[in-house]
């Protein structure tokens, strides 16, 4: 087999190809073996008619026909192979030559990977969280320790936000009790928005004694008629918290001091923010360089990364012994607007990929052989191949400059981290020293989990967002 490579415009190459009739003669021969097996011929059984009996009875151009449309591919696959072409979409496949007698010739014209220009990478500036706590941050922790030991004491005073009133709550919708919404003695935070904001909206301000009717809108968007509450206020208490002392960091937690209680605290909350820090390096990272690509982007390459996914996705569940098309229905989805939800992610990985690729070239990270050897070796050890059994392997598939090319984007990745500049949520500077563990925190030696009461461990950002019950009164009286 002869092939030759032209570059077209729009990231598109022409593979010219040509096997010669002794090759295809064999793909010919085949075909007929497994014409063989789907006839039946008179004296012989399934598969084993010679042939040139078949040639008689069908005719030489049925074989020829079989045999281009199964061989084709491996031919063209055969032609990327050896031109090295990073396809990104299906090949549009002409056959000029041989579909009768003679060589085999076809062109199959193909969408390439682009080359994207990612100007400007040298010179990111990245916004990450601050590795470093703030005083208020360990101040706020401790408050919210404080507040989990707090005891309720009654006043004599309208209620205000943090204080816990003691109410009986009635929720009808229409002429319906909504048995969630009615309970007695409920003890209930002002200003938590535990239910629906119009019940903090009528406690504030409220009195032991007081009663209270009032709307809300249904929660449910189907819903037009408003719920409707009627409240009344036994009792209205406030939270006194214990006093910051040492006595009490020793009563609540394994520390004998407020200091020490305070510098675990520090301690713990450095760890989680170095661990956001380090995460969102890497991410906000390849966010801008994705914005640096102005280029067109392929839409085959697209399609491939949402395939990819949805592939990826359909994987996971099955493994979890969910079905995909009932998971889709469940959360109201169709594989269309599954498909339209991965999009622009996609093309976000896509431009990253290319970015990748731009930087890796320009600041000549794609590794040269012997780099790659290196990481063959690596991998062979793993496998338990020899290098070379595993090179050959990889190039007869094809696969030889991907791992090159993978190999140069995970360089850039590191290069790009390195020398970015970083900055905090407040645009100062970030040392990247700072981005490092502690070494005794790297060997487990401290910011243990056990220092401080579970209850009372640091919560990280997201925390608050937790999706928690709706704080219903039923729930609390349970």
């Amino acid at each position: 087999m002869k092939s030759t490579l032209e570059t077209l415009e729009d990231n598109r190459v022409k593979l010219s190809v040509e096997v010669d009739e002794s090759e295809f003669d064999k793909a010919v021969n085949d075909a007929f073996k497994r014409i063989a097996k789907e006839v039946r011929m008179p004296g012989f059984r399934p598969g084993k008619a010679p042939r040139r009996l078949l040639e008689a009875q069908f005719g030489h151009q049925v074989g020829r026909d079989e045999a281009l449309r199964e061989a084709m591919p491996e031919y063209y696959a055969q032609a990327v192979i050896e031109h090295d072409v990073d396809v990104v979409g299906p090949p549009d496949i002409e056959i000029t030559g041989g579909q009768e007698d003679g060589p085999v010739q076809f062109d199959a014209v193909v969408e390439v990977r682009p080359v994207v220009n990612a100007g400007g990478y040298d010179g990111l500036r990245i916004e990450i969280p601050s590795p470093t706590p703030s005083d208020e941050e360990v101040d706020e922790q401790l408050e919210q320790m404080r507040k989990h030991y707090a005891e309720l004491e009654v006043v004599e005073r309208a209620a205000a936000d943090g204080d816990h009133v003691t109410i009986d709550i009635a929720g009808t919708h229409g002429d319906d009790e909504i048995p969630g919404l009615t309970t007695t003695d409920y003890d209930y935070e002002v200003g938590s928005g535990a239910v629906v904001a119009e019940i903090d909206e009528h406690l504030r301000g409220a009195s032991a004694g007081d009663e209270l009717s009032f709307d809300a809108e249904h929660p449910d968007p189907d819903e037009e008629d408003p719920i409707a509450f009627a409240i009344s206020v036994k009792e209205v208490k406030e939270a006194v918290l214990p006093e910051l002392d040492d006595a009490w960091a020793a009563e609540t937690s394994e520390f004998e001091t407020v200091e020490e209680l305070r510098g675990d605290m520090v301690t713990r909350l450095s760890s989680m923010r170095i661990q956001q820090a380090q995460s969102a390096v890497q991410q906000n990272t390849a966010e801008a360089l994705a914005e640096l690509v102005l280029d067109d982007i392929p839409e085959s390459m697209i399609d491939n990364e949402v395939n990819a996914r949805i592939q990826d996705m359909v994987q996971r569940l099955q493994q979890q012994g969910m079905e995909p098309g009932a998971y889709l229905e469940a959360m109201g989805m169709t594989a269309e607007s599954l498909a339209a939800e991965f999009r622009e992610p996609a093309e976000q990985a896509v431009r990253v990929d290319l970015a990748l690729r731009s930087v890796a070239e320009a600041e000549g990270l794609i590794p040269d052989d012997d780099a790659l050897d290196e990481q063959l070796e690596q991998m062979a050890g793993m496998s338990g191949q020899s290098a070379g059994e595993l090179r050959e392997r990889l190039a007869e598939v094809g696969q030889l400059s991907a791992l090159r090319s993978d190999l140069g984007k995970q360089a850039a990745m590191e290069w790009l981290t390195e020398n970015v500049e970083l900055i905090d949520e407040n645009g100062d500077p970030v040392d990247r020293a700072a981005l490092e563990f502690p070494e005794e925190d790297a060997e487990g030696n401290n910011g243990s989990a056990d220092s401080v009461d579970s209850e009372d461990s640091v919560d990280s950002d997201d925390s608050a967002d937790s999706p928690d019950s709706a704080d219903s009164p039923d729930s609390e009286e349970e």
